[in-house]
């Protein structure tokens, strides 16, 4: 199998042994594939759009990296912000707000009410998006969070899914072992702008359009 015209190729086919361990962008990269995702047959590492990604040698797909995308909760109350302590590794007892990752076709505020439901028992109303954060330190995914603002309308407290606990921490008192780069930098900016404005959430962006 011959290389495209113009186009630089590694001769080396893209095998555990010789696929760099992280992207090129510098983190890891877990789903880095050594077989195509269309046709099975093996990739190899190529340069395509500044960057050396994964390549079919056979019909020419090519892997680009994406960055996970999470979607959490800020419910607060007058004694604080709700955190949940994890259940699982990564960061197994350390805490975080609730969250979890925006399932394929999921709307990031679907998904937010969803993980707020499955792990602290309530139902919740979002507010509005209250920031979009980075975060690098999660061995599963490089990843943005979406944190909404939300109030509790319904049901009671009860920790479940990757939850084993919850309680309600107040300003200056956050616990010492906060789970994950996103939510630590969300949580600081709680702190110091308790009042910082949040955009209206959207609602359900898959039914029609809303009329001019």
């Amino acid at each position: 199998m011959t290389d495209r015209p113009g186009r630089q190729a590694d001769s080396r086919l893209a095998t555990r042994d010789s696929r760099p361990p992280t992207d090129p962008s510098g983190y890891l990269d877990p789903g880095q594939p050594s077989f195509c995702a269309r046709c099975g047959q093996p990739t190899r590492i190529e340069s395509r759009g500044g960057r050396r990604r994964p390549v079919c040698v056979a019909c020419g797909w090519v892997y680009y990296a994406r960055n996970a995308l999470g979607a959490a909760v800020a419910i607060e109350s007058p004694d604080g912000i709700l955190l949940v302590q994890r259940a699982h590794e990564p960061y197994r007892g350390q805490w975080m707000l609730p969250a979890g990752f925006v399932e394929y076709g999921e709307f990031a505020e679907e998904c937010a009410i969803r993980e707020a439901k499955e792990e602290t028992g309530y139902r919740v109303e979002l507010t509005g998006l209250w920031g979009l954060y980075f975060g690098t330190d999660d061995p599963r995914n490089v990843s943005h969070l979406a944190v909404y603002g939300a109030r509790i309308v319904g049901d009671e407290p009860q920790p479940g899914d990757d939850a084993i606990a919850l309680a309600l921490f107040k300003r200056g008192a956050l616990p010492a072992q906060i789970a994950f780069q996103g939510h630590r930098r969300a949580l600081a900016d709680w702190e110091r702008s308790p009042a910082r404005p949040a955009a209206p959430p959207l609602g359900d962006p898959k039914g029609p359009a809303p009329s001019s």
